[in-house]
């Protein structure tokens, strides 16, 4: 692009502030992605209690007396590379818990909180509150910044563009439609082709009918969306609205993701500090695998699949496989982990909770990862595999679908395949992926074929940015 465009992203998460999933990670990467591709994005979310101490550290550009039930101020600041707005609203963001739930589920004012965000991010772009920056794209991502596009269009005229972007539709934001005017949104608006969702309302879809672009994070996802089995109720919305729904699927980070930064080193062209990592992996795990050792990284929930694991595993350890898992989630999918790991000792192993360090060994020194999902937007875990020639085993849902291309005559021959789909996502089309994991691992020269090839895939954020940029720029024009 030979001019700047100005990006505000509208976003409930982001790294390296916070995280509790890929939503962070996407916001985290596309400032870098978009100052590659031309474009300067400024990221606005909350200032939760955990981020408050940043603000001493930045400057104070707005406040607003009244913000729902109390003051806010907007702070700018730089951290980690991203220009950041925190808006600070103790009210609203300052408390103990998550940004989404305390110790007793999910907040009763979160209608409030996020439709906060969304009324600061729409002023953001109307008023041009910020000395010498107004943006020219509006940029809000899931349910938490719906209601940003809406504010936008329904208060007057406007010369800023928006998009919505979808990154799990299974999260609507809903809330009684008695909150209409306490949410600060037009009477008139609360019927079927807008506001009003099954007699209440929903932030996502008033981001939905009111963007002038509507994105999701893969473009398969962004089809799958449009059907009932995959749109939880949205389905109509975005058919009305599908000429302007694009899906463009997430890369990673590289630099983060990288093999020849592993602790035993390895690359497309030198793969034994991968079998270096096995044996350390198998030993964290105290397993003994003589077949091809697997590893799940992941929720334990059921749209993960990982109640299929029981079903699929006992014929997969026959055949000389083991699996490492890492997670948390469903106490009693966590349960069955542990029943697995109990009568497979040797060749299962089981962590429960999250631990980053661990994940880079697991996919540094696995064989193959699996991702059984029922259904995935874009999903990162299987990139992480292809990066690290680790074969993806995963569901032909959403991203999925779009990142993995299936070993099978024709894709060998060609010498294009990096892993493994199968369809539908039911205990005998897994088992089925998994004999030909089998297959294939007794084959080394094919096995390694398939690993460079995985390898070499891209991952990153090259095209993904690119693909942003042009809507950025077609949006401008």
């Amino acid at each position: 692009m030979s001019k700047t465009i100005r990006v505000l992203s509208v976003v409930s998460e982001c790294v390296p502030l916070l995280k509790t999933g890929g939503l962070a990670d996407v916001a985290g990467a596309l400032p870098a992605a978009m100052a590659a591709n031309g474009a300067e994005m400024r990221v606005l979310m909350p200032a939760y209690r955990s981020l408050r101490w940043r603000l001493d550290g930045m400057v104070p550009l707005f406040g607003e007396e009244d913000l729902f039930g109390g003051p806010g101020t907007v702070y700018a600041g730089r951290v980690g590379g991203i220009d950041f707005l925190l808006l600070d609203a103790p009210h609203l963001y300052d408390r103990d818990g998550g940004p989404y739930a305390g110790p007793h589920g999910d907040w009763e004012d979160n209608p409030r909180r996020f439709a906060a965000l969304s009324w600061i991010g729409a002023r953001i772009a109307r008023e041009g509150l910020i000395d010498g920056w107004r943006p020219q794209v509006l940029h809000a991502h899931d349910w938490q910044a719906g209601y940003a596009p809406a504010y936008l269009e329904w208060g007057g005229p406007r010369d800023v563009s928006s998009i919505m972007t979808i990154h799990n539709i299974a999260f609507q934001g809903w809330s009684e439609a008695h909150m209409l005017r306490e949410l600060r949104l037009p009477a008139h608006e609360f019927h079927a082709h807008s506001l009003e969702y099954y007699g209440g309302l929903s932030s996502l879809k008033a981001g939905l009918v009111t963007a002038d672009r509507i994105t999701t994070v893969s473009p398969n996802y962004a089809i799958e969306l449009m059907r009932a089995e995959f749109g939880m109720g949205l389905q109509g919305v975005l058919s009305e609205r599908a000429s302007i729904v694009t899906g463009i699927l997430n890369g990673v980070d590289t630099q983060v993701w990288n093999p020849e930064n592993e602790d035993k080193p390895y690359s497309v062209d030198k793969l034994r500090g991968k079998m270096e990592n096995r044996k350390t992996l198998c030993a964290a795990f105290d397993l003994e695998v003589p077949g091809p050792l697997a590893i799940v990284v992941s929720r334990m929930t059921h749209q993960k699949g990982i109640d299929l694991l029981p079903q699929v595993l006992p014929e997969f350890i026959e055949a000389g496989g083991g699996i490492a898992i890492l997670g948390a989630g469903d106490p009693q999918l966590e349960g069955a982990m542990r029943s697995l790991e109990v009568r497979y000792p040797e060749r299962i192993g089981v962590r429960v909770g999250y631990d980053e360090g661990l994940s880079h060994l697991m996919f540094s020194g696995a064989d193959a990862v699996l991702v059984p999902s029922r259904f995935e937007p874009c999903g990162l875990t299987q990139m992480y595999g292809l990066r690290y020639g680790t074969l993806p085993v995963v569901a032909q849902v959403g991203g999925l679908a779009d990142s993995v291309i299936n070993v099978n005559p024709a894709s060998m021959i060609a010498g294009v395949a990096t892993g493994f789909t199968f369809s539908p996502t039911e205990a005998d089309a897994f088992s089925g992926a998994l004999r030909r994991v089998i297959k294939l691992w007794e084959d080394k020269q094919a096995w390694a074929q398939v690993q460079r090839n995985a390898m070499r895939h891209p991952v990153g954020w090259e095209a993904s940015g690119n693909a942003y940029a042009k809507l950025y720029a077609e949006l401008v024009r």
